[in-house]
């Protein structure tokens, strides 16, 4: 079998030629600037979250179980236990209105998005595309209270459903990041083109190939730079930090306050955890 294409490394200013649908920015971040983006970084305490609810339960034959690893949102919160964003249908109550991009962040996300319309073709960036919402990935090990250490860091294969090109920054250890060719679940995917995304990197993929036709994984995660994160508790450590920032249309975009009680009631005990450091959630159930 032939071996999987790798992506372009490249450094500032250098990448694939417009409409390929890959960037890759291995030393996007300087060190002061990766500095400021984890300083900011530091006020948000992540959560644990469960995959289902009272009102989504376990499919038959499945049973309720925790996410691998703790999660904060940015711009809108997609809890697991509402199904995610999910276009065509999946669109209506699935994104909780939360806190905005810190000001670094944002400096950073409207540099990406300046990137992003001079590299991709028209048709491959939504009209009203934006970068406003941040899913932030803590990698690492669960830790049990005896001490033993769980490797948890990696990503099954996926799609990311948020219309038109996402951004992805990286901070700690690399991880194998690869793209997929799958046919379903009795059959073994096939490696299409795979990439380390290392301390500082930027990648950003969009396009009908990249973002509809390939699945994507992150299939394990380094542990040799010795640099852990603090993620506020207990029973995780993480080696690497990655943030995906996505598109979601503002009118899919509700706050808490106009859910129906029955999807209230299942995310309450979340926005109450967050609630303990974060005002914005606080507020919430004021």
């Amino acid at each position: 079998m032939s071996k999987p294409n790798t992506a372009t490394r490249g450094g500032p200013g250098q990448g694939p030629p417009r409409g390929q649908g890959l960037i890759y920015r291995s030393q996007f971040l300087n060190p002061k600037a990766r500095a400021r983006f984890l300083d900011e970084l530091k006020a948000y305490h992540p959560i644990w979250e469960q995959r289902f609810s009272e009102s989504n339960p376990p499919p038959e034959g499945q049973s309720q179980r925790r996410l691998l690893r703790p999660v904060y949102w940015l711009g809108n919160w997609q809890f697991a236990c509402l199904n995610y964003y999910h276009p065509p249908k999946g669109l209506d109550f699935r994104c909780v209105r939360a806190e905005p991009f810190p000001p670094f962040m944002q400096s950073i996300v409207n540099e990406i998005q300046t990137m992003v319309r001079g590299h991709f073709p028209a048709k491959d960036v939504p009209r009203d595309w934006e970068l406003n919402t941040c899913l932030v990935n803590y990698y690492g090990s669960q830790v049990s209270p005896d001490g033993r250490r769980e490797d948890v860091a990696r990503v099954g294969e996926h799609k990311d459903f948020e219309p038109g090109p996402v951004a992805s920054i990286s901070f700690g250890d690399r991880a194998l990041f690869q793209f997929v060719s799958s046919q379903g679940k009795q059959s073994r995917s096939q490696v299409v083109l795979q990439q380390w995304l290392e301390d500082s990197s930027l990648q950003i993929f969009g396009g009908d190939r990249f973002k509809k036709h390939l699945f994507h994984r992150v299939q394990r995660v380094e542990d040799k730079r010795g640099e852990r994160f603090d993620t506020y508790t207990g029973d995780f450590e993480t080696r690497r930090l990655n943030l995906t920032f996505r598109y979601v249309p503002r009118d899919h975009i509700q706050p808490f306050a106009r859910f129906p009680k029955h999807l209230q009631e299942d995310i309450k005990p979340y926005v109450a955890e967050l609630g303990k450091t974060s005002a914005f959630f606080k507020d919430l159930l004021a």
